[in-house]
């Protein structure tokens, strides 16, 4: 389903309400990268694209990566709406309105407002350049610059344009729930769901499917309980003590209820979301050791993580593909170390030689396209920078009998093209809320090292 960018200063025509006149929308390269179907998302409105974006299309789509996909994706698109009509006088689309190709006189001189300062020759400007010379040729209909790019939103702002982010798959991060919440009940209610196991929901609580919730006493607030909301989201089902899982046992009740979710078969998406020294990893890699290896219940567990690096890049690196993903992976292996140093016995033994023998795999998800992955347990690490392309085709590749689990902190990301509210990782939890096979979990107790914790919330 499309769904229209949420463009502040353009009030696009939403369920089927239509828009009071039409507006141009200028995009910029980077929203086509990151989103390939965005010329079919601004409804009954004009598409423009400078031809300066179709010549960057067209470097890009020879790119392996999913970038290089994303441009391929694009042309495709584009060729297709070829067929309708010539593009640089412009087609219809089928959401109602225009696409067309800007070309010549990139030359912004004449379009500026008197003293503004002039534009340098680089890509960026050209684009915005057909922007100030759409809004000139069309003083009556509003323009807007769509563009990902920041700094060239503001410059935008410098000459009186407006512009806006592409925010069709934005998430608010004070929007999205946390998984859980608190419930003060009688008394006798909390004996009562200790005895039953579940207790009915009040029926002015709309909560969603797999929601955790510390069932409380409203007459002694130290006696508590925990639960989970059942999957028709009408009643309360008791958790029980998680049994020691792999070598670890949950510090807190956060913990308590992502091991809960890591070890129901029956929710397949688990999202763990927390900032760093949380435990997602580790939570997340233990209970898919005891999964696959104590209970058999998958063939193997795949851990994967973004190649996407902290600071400057160091270059291309050596060696083979696995001496190449070595850096990226090196977290895994020190939690994986970290869970044989916590059982000090035949575990201990087992966690490294299993990587030897294909039990865990450790992958960076660059391959991951085309493939289809079934009965296995799958964790995702860092998926605060994918983008919702990208998590989108890591969901899609799911097979019968999988579990994945994404963790990430939407506060630590290192993808230039994604931010808190537009990565992958926030989109999915968003969007998976009252799914029955999903759960999600915002962790906020850092349980790595007092020095960990202090850091995280001062610095």
């Amino acid at each position: 389903m499309n769904h229209v960018p949420k463009v502040s200063s353009a009030n696009t025509r939403r369920a089927g309400t239509k828009a009071s006149k039409a507006k141009n929308f200028v995009l910029d390269t980077n929203v086509l990268l990151h989103d390939p179907d965005a010329l079919l998302n601004f409804d009954d409105n004009h598409v423009l694209l400078p031809i300066e974006v179709l010549e960057e299309i067209d470097k890009f789509k020879r790119e392996t990566s999913e970038r290089g996909q994303n441009a391929r994706s694009v042309s495709r698109l584009l060729d297709l709406q070829r067929a309708r009509g010539s593009l640089s006088r412009g087609v219809t689309l089928e959401s109602g309105g225009t696409l067309r190709i800007l070309f010549g006189g990139s030359e912004a001189d004449e379009a500026l407002p008197e003293g503004a300062p002039r534009l340098a020759p680089s890509v960026d400007n050209r684009i915005l350049a057909h922007a100030l010379r759409v809004r000139q040729a069309y003083p009556k209909t509003p323009t807007i610059l769509v563009t990902k790019d920041i700094n060239l939103r503001l410059k935008a702002d410098v000459y009186g344009l407006a512009a806006e982010d592409y925010e069709t798959d934005r998430v608010n991060l004070k929007d999205l729930y946390t998984g859980m919440f608190d419930l003060a009940v009688p008394a006798s209610q909390i004996s009562e769901f200790r005895s039953r196991g579940e207790l009915p929901l009040p029926s002015n609580h709309r909560r969603s499917p797999n929601e955790y919730c510390t069932v409380a006493s409203d007459s002694e607030p130290k006696r508590t309980m925990l639960g989970r909301v059942d999957s028709t989201a009408q009643k309360l089902l008791l958790l029980h003590d998680c049994q020691n899982v792999w070598g670890i046992k949950p510090r807190n009740r956060e913990q308590h209820f992502a091991l809960d979710a890591l070890l129901d078969e029956r929710i397949r998406l688990v999202t763990l979301m927390g900032k760093a020294g949380t435990g997602k990893t580790l939570l997340a890699l233990a209970a898919g050791l005891k999964r696959t290896v104590n209970d058999r219940e998958f063939r193997r567990l795949i851990v994967a993580r973004p190649t996407i690096s902290m600071g400057k890049e160091l270059g291309f690196l050596p060696g083979s593909l696995e001496e190449k993903l070595s850096p990226w992976m090196q977290p895994i292996h020190d939690a994986l170390e970290l869970l044989g140093d916590l059982n000090m016995g035949q575990e201990s033994r087992r966690s490294g030689d299993l990587l030897k023998t294909g039990v865990i795999v450790v992958e960076a998800l660059s391959y991951i396209r085309g493939r289809s992955i079934a009965n296995q347990f799958m964790i995702v690490d860092e998926a605060q920078n994918l983008t919702p392309l990208e998590a989108k085709t890591i969901l899609t590749r799911v097979g019968q009998g999988t579990k994945i689990v994404l963790t990430g902190d939407p506060y630590q990301i290192d993808n230039p093209y994604v931010d808190a509210a537009s990565n992958g990782f926030s989109y999915v939890a968003n969007r998976f809320r009252d799914q029955p096979i999903a759960a999600h979990i915002e962790l906020s107790r850092g349980e790595r090292s007092e020095l960990a914790e202090v850091s995280a919330n001062i610095l």
